[in-house]
C-alpha cells in the first residue's frame, strides 16, 4: 500500500512560484465523511479533482508527478556529463536558469517520508529525505546541498560513505539503493510501484497491461468485468484468447520498413487477442446464443479508452496504490466518469484505501455531491501566464465567505465563482 498525502512543485512549465496541493482533508463537515480514509498511513482523501480552464496548467500538475517519479526511476542510469530532464518557466528571465523543485510527502510501508530535490539540466542542487512522526516530528535522513551531502548514519547507515561516489547529475537516493540499501529502495518503489500516471487522452499504451491482466485473470479481474456489466457498454462479457501472431494483427499505418522488423521479431509467438461478446437474439427478443466480435474494431472510442485504462485502475483499486489521470473524462460519458470516481469513494469497493487524483472538465462531477469541498481544486493562469493551484476551500467569495458546500457547485464554477473557466471574449462583428 502506498499513499500520497502532498506534492509540491516550482519551475516546471507553466508553473513559476511554488505551489503544494494537499490530499489530506480539511476540517470542515462535509459529506461524504467515506471519502476520507484514516489508518495506519494517516488521514487522507480517497480522490481529489484538478479544474481548470484549456492551458490553465492542470495537465502541467500532472506531468509535474510524473516528471518527478520518472526522475527517480532514471537517475540509477544517467552516466556522468548526460543532461537531465529539465523544463523551467520560460516567460521570466529570472527563473530561465533556476532549478526546477519537486518535493512528494507520502507513506509507504507504514512510513511517512518527506522527498524531494531540485535539478536543473546539468545537476542535482539540493536533495532531501525526511522521515515524520505520527506527534508531527520530523528527522533528516539526508541533506543534500551543492557543498555536499550530509547523512544521518543512525538513521540511514546504508549511505555512510557514500556521498562522494555519487555524480552531480545522479540523485543520491538512486545510488544508495543501487547498492542494496533498505531504506532508499523502499523510496524508490514507491515512485515505480506505488504510484502510477496515466493520459486519459493517449491510452493505446496501457492496453496491453489490460490484456495480461485479463489473460492472466489477475487480481481484481473479476470486480474489472463486472464493472464492465454494470456500466452496460453494449455487450455481455470481454473474453481473452491466446492467439499465433499473423501479419495482418499490426495496424495497417505503419511504415513498411517497421512492418517487415515487427512480423521478423513477433512470428511465432504468441499474442493476446480480445473479443467483445455479444447476444444474438430472435424474433420474440429472446437471447439465443452469442457472437464474438474483435474488441478493437467493433467497439467506439470511449469503450477502448475504458477497456484500455481499466488494467491499471482495478490493479490500484487492489493493490492499495496512487492512480493519477490526466483528463480522465476525455472520451467517456459523464455517468462512467461519476462511476469511476464512486468506485474509489466507496470503502466497499475500495476496500485497500487507493487513491485517485485525476483532471477534468466534466462539472457533472460537482453537481452530484460525489466530492467534499477540500477534494476539488482549480488552476488558473494569471496576467503574466503563470499557472496558481489552490484548493476551494482557500476561496473567498466576494461577500467574504467562503464557497458552501451544500450548494450548487458545478453551476457556481460555470459562472465564473471560483475562478478556473476560460474567459471567452464577446463575439462583435
Amino acid at each position: 500500500m502506498a499513499t500520497l498525502l502532498r506534492f509540491t512543485i516550482e519551475n516546471f512549465r507553466s508553473i513559476a512560484e511554488r505551489k503544494t496541493m494537499v490530499f489530506t482533508p480539511t476540517s470542515i463537515k462535509d459529506e461524504p465523511f467515506s471519502n476520507i480514509v484514516n489508518d495506519d498511513n494517516g488521514n487522507y482523501l480517497r480522490t481529489t479533482a484538478i479544474y481548470g480552464a484549456n492551458s490553465s496548467g492542470k495537465s502541467n500538475v500532472i506531468l509535474g508527478i510524473s516528471k518527478m517519479a520518472h526522475l527517480v526511476q532514471s537517475s540509477i542510469k544517467m552516466n556522468d556529463k548526460e543532461e537531465l530532464s529539465y523544463e523551467p518557466f520560460l516567460l521570466n528571465k529570472a527563473n530561465t536558469n533556476k532549478p526546477t523543485l519537486y518535493e512528494a510527502e507520502f507513506v509507504t510501508n507504514g512510513i511517512h517520508y518527506r522527498y524531494g530535490f531540485s535539478n536543473t539540466a546539468q545537476e542535482i542542487c539540493e536533495e532531501w529525505l525526511i522521515r515524520k512522526e505520527k506527534s508531527g516530528k520530523e528527522s533528516n535522513i539526508f541533506i543534500r546541498t551543492l557543498e555536499g551531502i550530509g547523512v544521518n548514519n543512525k538513521l540511514f547507515p546504508e549511505g555512510k560513505d557514500l556521498e562522494e561516489r555519487t555524480n552531480n547529475n545522479r540523485l543520491f537516493i538512486s545510488l544508495v539503493g543501487q547498492l542494496g540499501g533498505k531504506i532508499s529502495n523502499s523510496i524508490i518503489d514507491f515512485f515505480q510501484k506505488g504510484i502510477n500516471v496515466l493520459s486519459g487522452l493517449e491510452t493505446n499504451s496501457y492496453k496491453s497491461f489490460t490484456k495480461l491482466y485479463l489473460n492472466k485473470d489477475l487480481p481484481g479481474c473479476n470486480d474489472m468485468k463486472n464493472f464492465f456489466k454494470r456500466a452496460q457498454l453494449g455487450f455481455k462479457d470481454v473474453v481473452s484468447m491466446d492467439h499465433d501472431f499473423e501479419a495482418n494483427d499490426l495496424p495497417k499505418d505503419i511504415p513498411n520498413e517497421l512492418r517487415e522488423e515487427l512480423i521478423k521479431d513477433l512470428t511465432g509467438k504468441k499474442q493476446i487477442k480480445i473479443f467483445s461478446s455479444h447476444g444474438i437474439y430472435d424474433e420474440d427478443g429472446t437471447m439465443v446464443g452469442t457472437q464474438n466480435f474483435e474488441f478493437d474494431e467493433m467497439e467506439s472510442a470511449g469503450t477502448r479508452k475504458l477497456f484500455d485504462m481499466a488494467g491499471p485502475i482495478f490493479d490500484t483499486l487492489n493493490s492499495g496504490t496512487v492512480l493519477v489521470i490526466d483528463e480522465l473524462d476525455a472520451k467517456m460519458h459523464p455517468l462512467i466518469s461519476l462511476e469511476l470516481v464512486s468506485l474509489f469513494n466507496d470503502p466497499a469497493r475500495n476496500q485497500n484505501c487507493a487513491q485517485l487524483i485525476f483532471s477534468t472538465h466534466d462539472t457533472n462531477l460537482l453537481s452530484s455531491h460525489l466530492l467534499r469541498r477540500d477534494q476539488i481544486w482549480f488552476t488558473e493562469k494569471d496576467s503574466q501566464e503563470r499557472t496558481d493551484i489552490y484548493n476551494m476551500m482557500q476561496i473567498v467569495l466576494p461577500d467574504g465567505t467562503k464557497p458552501r458546500g451544500d450548494g450548487n457547485i458545478g453551476r457556481n464554477y460555470i459562472n465564473g465563482r471560483y475562478g478556473g473557466i476560460p474567459y471567452i471574449i464577446p463575439y462583435t462583428e
